[in-house]
Order: structure tokens, then C-alpha cells, then sequence
């Protein structure tokens, strides 16, 4: 056990940050307990997409991402973190549990991601060129490291083809109708989940129609936002694990995501996380051959420049903290 705790309230606004993470259509499947001064990360299965993510995979991405985030949190109130993942082989729903030590000070870099949790977006219009690509392909490189990792950045000559690859996956799935079903109920206005996807956040058809590789969502209104951007001219990030255990391997992308995501987002980028392509086996070994990774492909990262820097998006709605946290004597 590290010495000293965090208080009650200094979790709280730590859990209440980190649960601006992204995942799969908003679903936020985690939840969380404190216990003897440690804080316990464990999936939601009630939240899972179950025609979208069948073996749980997308769930698993998304507690990785919330993990990561918490860190961050954690270490802008003044809070490092040690990190014992799966720690009971009986409880697989138990993904994590951190125990905390004071920090000396908290730089201004700590400060900076944190910020960058607030003001980070899924932003499904079309990008403009990421400006000083090395660099910023240089600080992901670094920031997947201590995860394990691999990060490969589809070429151009590449491009192509993994837009192909896109359209033929979201083919397939227009014959899916449990996928098509559980994609409007997340998407429509007139559900009563208060965490669904929100309009700001959808395109129109004239606006996807210039986005050649992301998931094909139900079209919202006819708007004709950046339309000085004839075409989506992002840079393409693949995440790749070596393995393929579903709790392991997958954790650990989704920590590296959250990684990856906040360093764009403090660079000035705007981002779009993908997972439609490698729901679909086929989809996924087209992403492994075009990239040529030696991995296994779990996600893509669009990443590029956005006139508006995602404000155009609304913050979606997040559950309510009674809902995902609770304190354990």
C-alpha cells in the first residue's frame, strides 16, 4: 500500500473528469469503486454493444482509455498512480485498481493534459492537414511506449485502398440488422438514453460523403459545415497489440489511445477514433496488409486540423457519478 490517500473529493473530481473518455457510441461502460484508500476500475457489461462489439473487445478499449484519463486527473490534483491490472483472475470484470502517492509538484505538462481531456472531441467532419505531422508522429510514437503498443501511420500512396477496404466493411454491415438497430438507438433523437450520441456530433450526407475511411451513421440534417475543405485530408493512425487477449492486449490500447488522443488534442489537433474495421475480421487483416504491422490492428485514430477545434460539437452527456462511482468502507 503507498502512503497517504487522496480525499473523498479529490477522487470524485478525478472520476467526473476521466469520464469524458471516449468510447463506443457514448456507452461509458465502466464503473467504479473506492476501497481502503485504492480506486478499483471494473467493466460494465450492462453498457456493452452487443451486435456492434460481440466478444466485448470495444468495451474493454474504452475502460483503458477511462483508466489512462483517471491518471491524468490524478496527477494534475497532485497524484501519481501505481497501476495492478487485472488483479483477481476470478473477477475479469475487475480491469484495474490504482493506488496513489503524493507527488513533489505538478508541471505544467500534467496540467496541460488534464485540460486537454475537457476539450477533446470526436470530430467526424472532414480535416484539414495536420500542420508539423513529424513532430506530433514523434510525441505518439513516445506516448504508446509504455503500453506496448505499435503505432503505424497509413501512407498516402495507402490511403486508397484502406477507403476501399471502409466502404466494403460498412457494406457488410448495412445486412447486419441487430448492427443497423443498435446503431439508430444510439443515434436517434427520440431515445431516452440522455447518453446518446448527440446531433452536433453526426454529419450530414453532403459532409461524410467528403470523409472517405469512418463509420457510416444515420445522416443528420443537410448541413454543409467546412465546406472549404473539398476532402478529408487527416493523417490515418493504426493501434496495434502484439497479442490478441481481449482483457490484456486491448487494455492496454485503449490506455495508449487516451494517450495518444490527449497529446493531439494539446498539440491543437482534432481527432476521430475509429473501430468499424476491425469489428470485421476481413476488414481487420486489410488494415494489418496495408499498414504492413506486425500486430494485431485495434483501432484508427483520423487526426488533422479542424477550423473549429471540435467546439462545434456539443459535450456529450455523461452518466451521473452516483451511477459509476461508489465508496467502500
Amino acid at each position: 500500500m503507498l502512503a497517504r490517500a487522496p480525499d473523498s473529493e479529490v477522487v470524485r473530481d478525478a472520476v467526473l473528469l476521466a469520464s469524458r473518455a471516449p468510447s463506443l457510441h457514448n456507452s461509458q461502460p465502466w464503473r467504479w469503486v473506492v476501497e481502503r484508500g485504492r480506486l478499483l476500475l471494473w467493466s460494465d457489461p450492462r453498457r456493452m454493444m452487443h451486435a456492434t462489439d460481440r466478444t466485448g473487445r470495444e468495451m474493454t478499449l474504452s475502460c483503458g482509455a477511462v483508466l489512462d484519463h483517471v491518471r491524468v486527473a490524478m496527477a494534475a490534483a497532485g497524484w501519481d498512480s501505481a497501476t495492478q491490472h487485472l488483479p483477481d483472475p476470478a473477477e475479469p470484470d475487475h480491469l484495474a485498481t490504482l493506488e496513489f502517492r503524493a507527488m513533489d509538484a505538478v508541471t505544467e505538462a500534467h496540467r496541460q493534459r488534464a485540460a486537454a481531456i475537457r476539450r477533446r472531441r470526436t470530430d467526424r467532419l472532414p480535416f484539414g492537414a495536420p500542420p508539423g505531422w513529424p513532430a506530433l508522429e514523434a510525441t505518439m510514437r513516445r506516448a504508446v511506449l509504455p503500453y506496448d503498443v505499435l503505432l503505424d501511420v497509413v501512407t498516402d500512396e495507402a490511403r486508397p485502398a484502406l477507403a476501399e477496404a471502409s466502404q466494403l466493411t460498412e457494406t457488410l454491415h448495412s445486412y447486419d440488422t441487430t448492427y443497423l438497430s443498435e446503431l439508430r438507438s444510439w443515434t436517434s433523437p427520440f431515445e431516452s438514453d440522455a447518453t446518446r450520441v448527440p446531433d452536433s456530433a453526426l454529419i450530414s450526407s453532403s459532409e461524410a460523403a467528403r470523409v472517405d475511411v469512418a463509420r457510416a451513421f444515420p445522416p443528420a440534417g443537410g448541413g454543409h459545415r467546412r465546406e472549404a475543405i473539398d476532402q478529408d485530408h487527416s493523417k490515418i493512425v493504426v493501434l496495434s497489440t502484439r497479442h490478441d487477449d481481449v482483457l490484456v492486449d486491448v487494455l492496454r490500447c485503449g490506455e495508449a489511445l487516451s494517450a495518444v488522443l490527449l497529446e493531439c488534442t494539446v498539440a491543437g489537433m482534432a481527432t476521430c477514433t475509429l473501430t468499424h474495421m476491425t469489428e470485421i475480421t476481413m476488414s481487420r487483416n486489410a488494415v494489418a496488409q496495408i499498414t504492413g504491422t506486425a500486430g494485431e490492428p485495434q483501432l484508427l485514430i483520423r487526426v488533422g486540423k479542424s477550423p473549429a477545434n471540435g467546439h462545434h460539437v456539443e459535450p456529450t452527456a455523461r452518466r451521473l457519478l452516483t451511477e459509476v462511482l461508489k465508496f467502500r468502507s
